[in-house]
């Protein structure tokens, strides 16, 4: 391990000790107490908004944040999607060039936010020696890594964050077996030679399993990844008699 990370551990060890996080608006002192100082006022903060960093000014990844509404804010992170959430932004050829730019950063955020996200742009080609840097230092610094490969990646990654925020677990769990749209999906995929995603393109270009029946050979087989033989097969089983 470099120098650099062991500085960096020594320092959430000393000033931010594991599994005691700080609330969103505690700090640390310089003689080590605590004290509650806000990053923003919290009389002038939308709940529904995304708040975002001055620095942030000019970056690209602003463009493609377009489904919840945003404005710049005095925060220490580059991003704040919640009041136990944030992120910090980082070029992996700006990191290339400026090594030391992100231990700054986190010794500034410290323990501030229950969830801590450093979303990491990969914008060079051999970026493996460089990524496996900074998964060491996400452990020490007990953060979430998330990788974007474009500008318009990144911003939907921030942009999803706020957007469930607020929504429960359940959400976004896989659905149960018994939903329609699965039971659906399952009946299809008995019928050789459909896969899933065959199944999938058939129910998003016909709606309903009714659609789906009164479907003709021709437009079965002008589906994405069918063709006359596929289509002429379906066709013919969803017309079989179901009795003997």
């Amino acid at each position: 391990m470099d120098d650099s990370l062991i500085d960096l551990a020594k320092h959430f060890e000393d000033d931010f000790p594991i599994n005691e996080p700080l609330k969103a608006n505690q700090v640390i002192s310089s003689d080590n107490s605590e004290s509650e100082k806000p990053t923003t006022s919290k009389s002038t903060i939308n709940p529904h908004c995304l708040l975002v960093n001055p620095k942030q000014r000019g970056n690209p990844i602003l463009k493609s944040i377009t489904n919840v509404p945003w404005e710049y804010d005095a925060i220490i992170p580059d991003y704040q999607m919640g009041l136990t959430t944030c992120a910090l932004f980082l070029s992996l050829r700006y990191h290339n060039l400026n090594p030391d730019y992100i231990h700054e950063r986190l010794k500034l955020l410290g323990k501030s936010f229950e969830l801590r996200v450093l979303l990491v742009q990969v914008d060079i080609k051999d970026y493996d020696f460089a990524l496996k840097n900074l998964t060491r230092i996400c452990i020490l610094a007990d953060m979430t890594l998330i990788l974007a490969w474009s500008p318009e990646e990144a911003g939907k990654i921030i942009e999803t964050y706020k957007i469930y925020e607020n929504k429960p677990a359940d959400y976004i769990k896989e659905q149960s077996e018994s939903s329609p749209y699965l039971q659906l999906i399952q009946a299809l995929t008995t019928i050789k030679p459909l896969n899933k995603t065959d199944a999938m393109t058939l129910i998003t270009k016909f709606k309903t399993l009714e659609g789906i029946l009164k479907a003709s050979e021709y437009q079965l087989s002008e589906c994405p990844g069918f063709g006359p033989r596929k289509a002429k097969k379906l066709y013919l089983t969803l017309r079989e008699s179901f009795c003997k």
